[in-house]
C-alpha cells in the first residue's frame, strides 16, 4: 500500500468499521462548582494508563472538556494559584462593577 493510501484515523468511521472498546475509568473524586452561568464539574479518575483530572465546562447544554495528566497538576496547581494572584493585585481595566 502507498503511504498516501492509507485511511486517515481523522476520517468518519463507516458503519461497518468497529470502533475502539471503551477503556475502564474509575472515578476517584468528583467536584462540581457553579459560576455565574456556568458548572465546573472536576472529576479525578484513573485508568490503566494512570490518573488524570478532567474539568468538564457545562454552559447552556454545551460541553467542554479538558484532560491533566496526574503528573502535570502540580504544574497546573502552581499556575493557577499565580493567575488567582495576579487577578487579586490588579485592578480591573473597566469602571462599571461586575455584576453576577
Amino acid at each position: 500500500m502507498i503511504s498516501n493510501e492509507r485511511p486517515s484515523p481523522f476520517a468518519r468511521r463507516s458503519y461497518g468499521q468497529l470502533a475502539k472498546p471503551p477503556v475502564q475509568e474509575d472515578t476517584l473524586k468528583s467536584e462540581e462548582i457553579q459560576i455565574e452561568r456556568k458548572a465546573f464539574i472536576f472529576t479525578l479518575k484513573e485508568n490503566p494508563r494512570g490518573r488524570f483530572l478532567r474539568i468538564t465546562e457545562d454552559a447552556g447544554g454545551r460541553r467542554d472538556t479538558i484532560i491533566i495528566p496526574a503528573p502535570g497538576l502540580k504544574d497546573f496547581k502552581r499556575l493557577l494559584e499565580e493567575m488567582v494572584k495576579t487577578s487579586d493585585e490588579l485592578p480591573p481595566k473597566n469602571d462599571s462593577p461586575v455584576t453576577m
